[in-house]
């Protein structure tokens, strides 16, 4: 599977989408899941909560491992993907179009300087080797 073109990507393997009202959805790539394995728990940040750039704040546990997952940009936390509580193996099934939590960024220009499909895929490249 190819990282999608629309998203942002940063190297601690998260991806950002940008929706019409200025938020931002978040969650973790292809190859970050395909590391981790089958998904049994999600725990996602409290709506509200005021994020830096790069704080852990949220953590998904696989039947391998627990991963932290950190904030894209600096921002507060608008809201959850409650749907992870039961599911939390659709990250693995489709985990570019399931959300972990959505996000108003302090300053939109953040999410742009984050790294393109491409730029990803070279991180990706580079660590498989």
């Amino acid at each position: 599977m190819s990282n999608p073109a629309n998203l942002k990507y940063t190297t601690s393997h998260e991806w950002v989408k940008t929706d019409a009202d200025g938020t931002i959805s978040v969650g973790i790539t292809q190859h970050a899941q395909e590391l981790l394995g089958d998904m049994v728990f999600v725990e996602a940040p409290e709506v509200g909560r005021k994020l830096k750039a790069k704080e852990e704040c949220a953590v998904v546990e696989s039947v391998k491992a627990a991963a932290d997952i950190y904030a894209p940009v600096s921002g507060v936390v608008t809201a959850v993907n409650s749907e992870l509580d039961s599911t939390p193996e659709a990250i693995n099934s489709d985990p570019y179009n399931t959300w972990i939590f959505a996000m108003k960024p302090d300053n939109p220009a953040d999410v742009s300087a984050l790294m393109d499909a491409a730029a990803y895929q070279a991180v990706v490249d580079s660590e498989s080797h």
